[in-house]
């Protein structure tokens, strides 16, 4: 089924069966708003109280923010964009090798979000992979580009320490200890998504990926540099967009550090939109909890003589109900409110 790949075909004049959103569900692009004020944390200040409690307010506003000065060099950021361009620009033979619509299979080239289960698909095309340990996964990762899995595989590592020294931070603007939240998510994994989205004839009509939260805890999105199409939704009524600022990294929190946070934190809602013009390119990293984590609200958290926000589950129950749903569906952890 290989021949799903958007990457393959060229649409020049209108979406293929299958992509149109009914009325009610279209991005209404016009309607985007733009915001100056989206949290821009420079993590290379001297005043660590400073960051701490900038991060800790942009958990609590907006649930995500960006980054710069962030460790990750300029060049690396390049190259991870350059060599994924060059991977969805292979010959379509070449990329049926890695292609499959099963979910749980760990490394894999598929199209849309679950092809298997949704009844609009999306305008997009995906590389899933998994990253930690390195040297478990690298191995069977693409072989083509030549010089895929060195970059990748650097820029994974840099993720990873970067993403540990956030969850730090996280952890402080909680009032916890430094590690707690670390701790809680065990040995944590690491999965990358390297997103295409080719031009869209008719992009009023269809997404990139429709409005959704992520299950992990902590994402950390490389933008492509000269195109936009990721957007959020603030304060549950207006959608913004977020353009791409120069060698910034876009964070965002994922569903269990809302639940961790007993609500405080909000995991948010977001988006990727399509345009006519120009193909982008967006790789996404998540930090996952171990799958037998235990999450739940820390009792720190918790007032005295009130009940949890939400009750304890291990991870791997968390993250099979969100695959059983459409990704769009109301937020799945509504589905672990209170003592149920």
């Amino acid at each position: 089924m290989a021949n799903q790949l958007l990457s393959t075909v060229a649409y020049r004049d209108r979406l293929p069966e299958g992509y149109a959103r009914p009325e009610h569900d279209r991005p209404r692009l016009a309607d985007v708003a733009t915001d100056t004020n989206i949290p821009l944390i420079d993590l290379a200040s001297p005043d660590m109280h400073r960051v701490i409690a900038e991060i800790d307010q942009a958990c609590r506003t907006y649930g995500f923010f960006q980054v710069i000065n962030h460790g990750i060099s300029e060049e690396l950021l390049a190259k991870v964009m350059g060599v994924g361009l060059e991977f969805f620009r292979l010959p379509p033979e070449e990329k049926a090798k890695l292609y499959s619509d099963e979910p749980s299979k760990k490394i894999r080239l598929s199209t849309s979000f679950n092809v298997r289960k949704e009844t609009v698909h999306n305008w997009r095309d995906y590389l899933r992979l998994h990253c930690h340990p390195l040297e478990e996964f690298v191995p069977d990762w693409p072989s083509n580009p030549e010089t895929f899995k060195e970059i990748i595989s650097a820029y994974c590592r840099e993720v990873r320490l970067l993403g540990l020294r956030l969850l730090g931070a996280i952890s402080l603007g909680l009032g916890l200890e430094e590690d707690y939240v670390e701790k809680v998510l065990g040995e944590q994994e690491q999965h990358m998504a390297v997103n295409y989205y080719p031009r869209c004839p008719e992009p009023d009509l269809t997404y990139g990926l429709p409005k959704h939260t992520d299950p992990n805890a902590l994402t950390i999105l490389l933008m492509d540099p000269h195109v936009s199409g990721l957007q959020v939704l603030k304060d549950g009524a207006q959608w913004i967009a977020v353009d791409p600022r120069p060698n910034a990294l876009v964070i965002n929190l994922g569903d269990q550090l809302q639940a961790l946070s007993n609500g405080a934190y909000k995991s948010v809602w977001h988006r990727a939109v399509v345009n006519a013009a120009q193909e982008r390119l967006s790789v996404a990293s998540f930090l996952c909890p171990c799958n037998s984590a235990v999450i739940g609200p820390a009792a720190k958290l918790v007032g005295d003589g009130e009940e949890p926000v939400y009750r304890s589950y291990t991870y791997d129950e968390y993250y099979k109900r969100f695959w059983s749903r459409n990704l769009d569906q109301e937020h799945c952890l509504e589905l672990f409110r209170g003592q149920q």
